[in-house]
């Protein structure tokens, strides 16, 4: 039987610590005892762990042996913000495909109560984001920063793929485009626009900064929609 996944709030070499929330949950609804066994991720290191000290709002584990896991894509998603149910769902499903790190864009497109609101939501989205890594078994939660201008977030990406979904682009795929880069030994970057595309400024911008346009095909597809597919297919290049 597969046994359950925590990820630590704190750790040493030789113990992990649950606080908040998942301590709550593992001592009111799982009745955790010292003794039990959970597998128990630590600074992005996976361990066979046992519980020593149980207290209401806080659960201890003894770190044993390291077990083999999976390692993060390395992929950093720029997805600009639209419709807040939407974006979680999106950020939950790029979370379980591996998603190293997120960020969330403030395009001219973007609507303007969300983008007034989004850096409200962002500790909802960090939750989402812990709550999907732990059910998808992953040994590292995505980074997801506050949300940036996208002229900031363009002048930081530092990847040397950078890929841009864009509407206009009716040639060049993604899977094409993917053919010609160096597979697991880089970095990607992938940007996801607004309902509604990114302006002709914003296109500009991207070129200035050496983002390859890609299609997905063409059908017009909701934005959730589309970094999910384009996920999917990065993560078959770099397996």
């Amino acid at each position: 039987m597969t046994r359950r996944r925590w990820i630590a709030d704190t750790w040493t070499d030789t113990h992990a610590t649950l606080t908040g929330a998942q301590a709550e949950h593992l001592v009111r609804v799982l009745r955790a005892t010292p003794g039990q066994v959970y597998d128990v991720v630590a600074g992005g290191f996976l361990h066979r762990a046992e519980i020593t000290s149980v207290q209401p709002t806080e659960v201890i584990f003894a770190l044993h042996e390291e077990l083999e896991s999976d390692t993060a894509l390395p992929l950093h998603l720029l997805l600009a913000v639209f419709k807040f149910d939407h974006m979680e769902w999106a950020i939950e499903k790029a979370t379980e495909l591996g998603v190293a790190r997120l960020t969330p864009i403030l395009a001219r497109r973007t609507e303007k109560h969300l983008a007034q609101a989004a850096s409200k939501r962002v500790e909802r989205w960090r939750r989402i984001a812990l709550e999907a890594s732990k059910q998808s078994r992953r040994t590292t939660i995505p980074e997801i920063t506050d949300p940036v201008l996208l002229k900031s977030a363009i002048e930081d990406a530092l990847e040397p793929v950078r890929i841009l979904l864009s509407e206009t682009e009716q040639e060049i795929t993604i899977a094409s485009a993917l053919s010609s880069t160096p597979g697991q030994d880089a970095d990607y970057a992938l940007a996801i626009g607004p309902e509604g595309g990114w302006t002709p400024e914003e296109m500009g911008l991207f070129t200035e900064h050496n983002w390859k346009p890609v299609t997905l095909g063409p059908r017009i597809l909701r934005a959730e929609t589309a970094a999910i597919a384009a996920i999917a297919i990065l993560s078959s290049h770099l397996t």
